[in-house]
């Protein structure tokens, strides 16, 4: 009797085991159906959308009232960094403030500098007024990816840590991705479009006036937005860009960047120099296509390797997938190498946003999330402006040479750092929510746990 009894413990305990090890599944249905939800994701979506028809809009306009792609990819590079830089503050205010008082004036602003850009590209002004309009037109462009997975987060860690808050959050996560990547297809075509039947300022005119209504009616739902974040007394608010992993994985999504802005200059000066301008916006779309499909499918796996290999793994696909853009000899075969590469984009970013939410505390996650987004915009700008002066003066293939350039750095820099991507144990300050929203008070009574719940959210991601 003894005997069996410490059989049958021993099989309890291999099943316990067993149950631990399996990763808990979370499908995108269960997720859509979280109370809520669809209430911030559908204002959210109309003023994500704008992002990717900005530096398009941009690029078409400038080309076309002042013929070189080395002053449109520079204006474009300006817009970008003033984002990039811009962009985290504007989330550690809403960290601070609330999302809803940082973006109200955060899209007016938008939409008078959009068009005073759009002003000054159709009268012909000189490329230094351009330069100094792009400032606040892409620094006033809404932090709405950063905004929305903050929501989720504190959704679904507000009744404290558990292998299914952790699950919600990694398929939350990779929903996020698929949706950037959705309107990184959807935007370039729609900007293109306008461009074609209009004129590129429409196009521009077009993503101005759904940001700004997008931008509004999300901050309408205060509901589901976030705790506010007060710091108790005798506690020093940091940046998130003081954790050093934090740093590297800015580091790497500027190499991701440089391969988005890359190749957007890229496509359209090859599929100008074919005599298809209208299909450079379709080209670079399926790119984008690729990375969204790529996406659907990371979100509903199970996955067991931890999700720094799973970076590492995505990441060396991607350099792989950038070296042959180069040398394409027609628009197909670019269309089928962008699309092969594009499979390797949402893999590096869901594993990357999962990696940051872990390695900051409460009041730092919005700006984690929008440092690298920045970091994307960022590498956006330095590989636009490095393809248009390359293809103004080597022709169009030479500008595919940025995206494998910028991303073999990232790479390197990944692989030689990725000690620093292991979460803190310890710590972390102690902060306390508070915020005006009735939904917000259970949020607000477990944020002292949320620097652990982040850390097995996490680990059960792996």
């Amino acid at each position: 009797m003894t005997a069996r009894r410490t059989v049958d413990r021993a099989a309890d305990t291999t099943a316990d085991t067993t149950a631990a090890r399996t990763p808990t599944r979370v499908g995108y249905g269960e997720l859509l159906r979280t109370p809520g939800a669809w209430t911030f994701l559908a204002p959210a979506l109309v003023a994500r959308l704008p992002y990717a028809m900005l530096s398009m809009g941009i690029l078409l306009l400038v080309t076309q009232t002042h013929g070189s792609y080395g002053t449109a990819g520079t204006v474009t590079a300006v817009a970008a960094v003033a984002q990039a830089l811009i962009g985290p503050q504007t989330g550690r205010l809403a960290d601070r403030y609330g999302q809803s008082a940082v973006l109200v004036p955060t899209v007016l602003v938008h939409g008078a500098s959009v068009g005073a850009l759009i002003a000054l590209a159709l009268g012909h002004a000189p490329a230094w007024s351009l330069f100094l309009a792009a400032v606040p037109a892409g620094a006033s462009v809404p932090q709405i990816g950063a905004m929305v997975r903050a929501r989720w987060i504190a959704r679904f860690t507000a009744d404290g840590p558990s292998d299914a808050s952790a699950a919600r959050v990694s398929t939350a996560f990779a929903f996020e991705s698929v949706t950037d990547e959705f309107t990184f297809v959807i935007g370039p075509i729609l900007a293109s479009g306008i461009a074609a039947l209009a004129n590129p300022a429409a196009a521009l005119v077009a993503e101005a006036a759904l940001t700004v209504a997008g931008g509004l009616a999300f901050a309408a739902q205060r509901r589901t937005a976030p705790a506010r974040i007060v710091q108790q007394p005798g506690t020093k608010r940091t940046s998130a860009l003081a954790s050093p992993g934090v740093r590297l994985l800015a580091g790497t999504f500027l190499g991701v960047g440089a391969v988005f802005g890359g190749m957007q200059v890229s496509v359209n000066a090859f599929a100008d120099s074919v005599g298809q301008h209208a299909a450079g916006g379709t080209v670079y779309g399926i790119f984008a296509g690729g990375s969204m499909l790529a996406g659907v499918l990371y979100g509903v796996i199970a996955w067991r390797r931890p999700v720094q290999q799973r970076m590492l793994i995505s990441y060396a696909l991607l350099v792989l997938g950038c070296s042959t853009l180069w040398a394409m000899p027609n628009l197909v075969a670019l269309t089928v190498a962008g699309l092969v590469c594009g499979l390797a984009i949402a893999p590096t970013l869901i594993s990357g946003y999962t990696l940051v939410e872990t390695l900051v505390a409460d009041g730092a996650k919005t700006e984690a999330f929008t440092w690298l987004t920045g970091a994307i915009g960022l590498g956006l700008a330095v590989g636009s402006m490095a393809a248009g002066k390359l293809i103004d003066g080597h022709g169009p293939s030479t500008g595919f040479l940025v995206p494998l350039i910028g991303a073999g750095l990232g790479l390197v820099t990944l692989f030689s750092l990725r000690h620093l991507l292991v979460a803190p144990s310890a710590g972390r300050g102690r902060i306390v929510a508070t915020s005006g929203a009735a939904s917000a008070s259970a949020s607000g009574a477990a944020s002292g746990e949320r620097g652990d719940a982040a850390q097995l959210v996490g680990a059960a991601k792996g």
